[in-house]
C-alpha cells in the first residue's frame, strides 16, 4: 500500500518581509547548550576540553560551524572557532542559549570592508537591540536591516538602489557593498538579490 503524501501549505505571498545588507563574509554560527548544574569546584575537577565552560553553577557546552562543517580552533575558518571557543562565557551571556547564525565578515575576509573583524546576527528580531557590543575585540550586532513591511518589490529595488548611490550601512563609507537579503516571514525563507552581473538589469530602475 502507497503512503499518502500530502501537499505542502502554501504560504501567501504578499505577506511581511525585512530587507537587510547583504554581508560578504563567511557564514558561521555559535551554538550554545547548556548542561548539568555543579559548583565551579567540581567543574574545575572533572576533565573536560575546551568545548564547555562553567557559568553560575552551570555547565554549558559549546559549538562553531561554517557553512558546511563543524570548527574548532585548530580546523578552524578565518579565525571564528577560536573566537568564540575563547569568548565562549562572555557570547553565552550575551546571545543565550541556542544556535545562532549570522556573518563573520571583516579584516582578511572577502571584501574587507576596511573594518576590523565583526560578527552580524541574521536574527534581526532577537539580535537588533545589540547596537556596538564588543566581545573579544570584535563587534557583535545584528544585519542592518533596510526595510521591514508588507511584501514590496519596489521596497527591495529602493534598498539596492540606496546600496548602490550611499554604500554600505554595516560598513558606513564603503562603497561596493554586495547586496540584499530578503526574509519572507510566512514561507520563513531566505532570498538574496545581489549587486553584481548575477542580477543585473532584473531590478535596476529604468531611466
Amino acid at each position: 500500500m502507497s503512503e499518502f503524501v500530502a501537499w505542502p501549505k502554501t504560504p501567501r505571498l504578499f505577506r511581511d518581509i525585512t530587507i537587510t545588507e547583504k554581508i560578504d563574509g563567511t557564514n558561521a554560527a555559535v551554538r550554545f547548550t547548556p548542561g548539568m548544574e555543579c559548583s565551579l569546584y567540581a567543574f574545575e575537577s572533572l576533565p573536560h576540553g575546551n568545548d564547555v565552560c562553567w557559568i553560575d553553577g552551570r555547565v554549558w557546552h559549546i559549538g562553531a560551524q561554517s557553512r558546511k562543517r563543524l570548527i574548532y580552533p585548530d580546523a578552524d575558518n578565518f579565525g571564528f572557532a577560536r573566537w568564540v571557543f575563547g569568548n565562549a562565557a562572555e557570547l553565552i551571556s550575551l546571545l543565550g542559549e541556542g544556535l545562532h547564525f549570522g556573518e563573520w565578515w571583516g579584516q582578511g575576509i572577502q571584501r574587507g570592508y576596511d573594518v576590523g573583524r565583526r560578527f552580524s546576527l541574521f536574527n534581526t528580531d532577537k539580535f537588533g537591540h545589540l547596537k556596538g557590543n564588543f566581545v573579544g575585540g570584535v563587534r557583535v550586532g545584528a544585519v542592518p536591516v533596510l526595510y521591514k513591511g508588507p511584501f514590496s518589490t519596489d521596497a527591495i529595488e529602493n534598498a539596492l538602489v540606496d546600496l548602490s548611490f550611499y554604500g554600505s550601512q554595516a560598513a558606513p563609507g564603503f562603497a561596493n557593498p554586495e547586496g540584499v537579503c530578503v526574509f519572507h516571514h510566512a514561507s520563513r525563507q531566505i532570498f538574496k538579490v545581489t549587486l553584481d552581473d548575477n542580477d543585473a538589469n532584473k531590478w535596476e530602475v529604468k531611466s
